[in-house]
């Protein structure tokens, strides 16, 4: 029973409403009672007291994720990443620390919301650093009061975070670069639609007219190299073959043995071959 409504309230429906009044309505554990959970968890695998403390802290994690509302992302997929983080702390809590969960848990729901944010946020990845991470949050928080920062204000924050004022002007100029959708909108205007991608970036790889075109050249072109080789003599042809048009090319050496010349000479009616064959194929294709 604890376990399905532990699925029902862990991940919330279309109504985040309805979720923030049922969780609400969940007790708040005593510590004695949390310690006593903690411990038939951790000693005895007991699941029902896992749900049991997990359900019982369901409203401290949709009060972290409403904290993240500015990024423009699903309320209810923060609310979700917040759980599982919430879950993780649970596995590893230890009660014989002393400490109540929800100051052990706010670390690893924190962690899970910023691991999400950071990978939807932008379509390109804005941090994949530790450092890069401290400086996206902390400067998308500072974004909210000032404009574009001065040299004293980037020296300020640099020296606050631990980080060199390179990295601290590289995000800031991520930070104030937008996403631009692949196509336009039905509510954009002409001039706004002129310039998505969609307007511009065409793909003819897999046009079918443009692949019969394509192959029906190959063809021409492979028909032209067979009628301009039929024009060199024999030796010359299957030098030709074996040297450039074979997957295991023959070397002079090889080739001088079976003719019973020096490799040089055969170096000679290759060059002259070539000579050829590009004269006959420019006849050929004119």
């Amino acid at each position: 029973m604890a376990h399905k409504m532990l699925m029902q309230l862990t991940v919330p429906g279309q109504s985040i409403e309805r979720y923030s009044q049922v969780i609400k309505q969940i007790s708040i554990l005593s510590f004695e009672h949390e310690q006593m959970l903690a411990r038939k968890f951790r000693d005895q695998d007991d699941l029902d007291a896992a749900c049991e403390l997990i359900m019982s802290h369901l409203r401290f994690v949709m009060h972290i994720a409403n904290t993240y509302k500015g990024y423009g992302l699903p309320p209810a997929d923060l609310i979700q990443e917040g759980n599982i983080g919430l879950m993780k702390a649970v596995k590893r809590f230890n009660p014989d620390v002393g400490v109540r969960l929800v100051s052990f848990a706010v670390h690893w729901i924190r962690a899970e919301i910023h691991e999400y944010i950071l990978r939807n946020w932008r379509i390109v990845k804005v941090a994949t650093t530790k450092s890069q991470r401290k400086l996206f949050f902390n400067l998308r928080n500072a974004k909210k009061h000032l404009a574009w920062f001065t040299q004293n204000e980037v020296e300020c924050v640099a020296r606050d975070l631990g980080v060199s004022t390179k990295d601290v002007l590289e995000m800031e100029n991520r930070l104030s670069v937008q996403d631009v959708a692949f196509d336009a909108s039905p509510d954009d205007d002409d001039d706004i639609e002129s310039f998505t991608p969609a307007a511009y970036l065409e793909d003819n790889r897999y046009n079918p007219a443009t692949l019969s075109e394509q192959e029906e050249w190959k063809e021409h072109e492979e028909q032209k190299l067979h009628s301009a080789l039929q024009q060199l003599d024999e030796r010359s042809q299957d030098i030709i073959q074996k040297r450039w048009l074979t997957e295991q090319k023959a070397t002079l050496q090889e080739l001088a043995k079976i003719y019973q010349v020096s490799a040089e000479r055969v170096r000679q009616i290759e060059n002259n071959a070539l000579k050829k064959l590009h004269k006959n194929l420019e006849f050929a294709l004119a």
